[in-house]
């Protein structure tokens, strides 16, 4: 018989339930291929009251953060509100995890967690693109990976969604063999397992519906170096066209100008950092790229009709 391994499960906010269920099942369908217990799981979360996800499906817990329990993995399940729960509590329960040897999982947003809590200086992480600007700001020693799911030693982090069941995967083919986890992919319709080298992407066509290689280069040339760019005949450049075919390829697909779309892009970016951060108004108009706080501000409130300090009070 294999070694059995036990996984405590912990809820923090609305968590979110997709990213919980490509944890936990593949660990159901391991014990259920294989005919025999090897994971068994608990639920844990700060007061050990129900947890509610953002789709309002709610979980009964079997701990609170108060109970001693051993687990060999720690599995932390966030939401899109985690930065609102990182308080004392949470980062006593993640360090007592870690001084109790247990390999420990964040999911998605969770990687802010495991920041706070000082586990990822120096290392790489996994997180889901929407978070990196804020997260980038935030944590600078901190090495930002855009693969699907990362694994150094003890701390693992997956960008969340389908990339957590591609982490679990990867851990039952380490404990239990390629054959089970592959009987487990096979079992979940799941043909295309990625690995560490995988990465995320977000295609040109999916978010916009156009199928167009070279615009969508130049599209990722300007998110890379948002803050950096000067010209638009780097973008150019740099994708591969002249001036005249850049300028082309947005007029028909976009029915905007490369310069407006940048524009809108580091304006999207700043919203983002003034809803998530504590960064001045001049720390976000330098981390976007903007001339200056006026120049920045007067095309913020064009955008969105009100000023980046009445953003900020939002």
């Amino acid at each position: 018989m294999k070694t059995q391994r036990h996984v405590l499960f912990f809820f923090v906010g609305e968590f979110t339930h997709l990213a919980f269920a490509n944890a936990i099942e593949p660990l159901r369908l391991a014990n259920r291929m294989s005919d025999e217990t090897l994971y068994t799981w608990a639920f844990m979360s700060a007061d050990g009251k129900e947890a509610t996800s953002s789709n309002g499906a709610r979980m009964l817990m079997d701990h609170s953060a108060s109970d001693v329990t051993q687990f060999d993995h720690f599995f932390l399940i966030t939401g899109n509100d985690l930065r609102a729960h990182i308080d004392k509590p949470l980062l006593a329960v993640l360090r007592r995890a870690r001084h109790q040897g247990a390999s420990i999982a964040a999911f998605c947003s969770g990687a802010f967690a495991l920041a706070e809590a000082g586990f990822l200086n120096q290392r790489e992480v996994a997180l889901h693109w929407e978070f990196h600007a804020p997260f980038r700001e935030h944590f600078p020693e901190v090495h930002l990976s855009n693969a699907v799911f990362v694994k150094e030693g003890p701390i693992l982090t997956a960008a969340g969604g389908q990339a957590v069941a591609d982490l679990v995967l990867s851990l039952i083919r380490e404990q239990q063999g390629v054959e089970l986890a592959e009987m487990v992919s096979d079992q979940m319709l799941y043909s295309t397992v990625r690995t560490e080298a995988a990465q995320q992407r977000v295609s040109f066509q999916a978010r916009f519906g156009i199928r167009c290689e070279k615009l969508s280069r130049a599209i990722r040339v300007m998110e890379a170096d948002l803050e950096r760019i000067d010209t638009m005949g780097e973008v150019a450049e740099r994708a591969g066209m002249s001036n005249r075919q850049l300028e082309r390829l947005f007029k028909r697909y976009l029915n905007t100008t490369p310069k407006k779309y940048l524009i809108s892009l580091r304006l999207g970016r700043a919203r983002q950092l003034l809803q998530e951060t504590e960064l001045s108004v001049t720390e976000v108009t330098m981390a976007c790229g903007f001339e200056n706080p006026s120049h920045f501000s007067r095309l913020y409130r064009q955008a969105y009709g009100v000023s980046p300090r009445e953003q900020r009070a939002i």
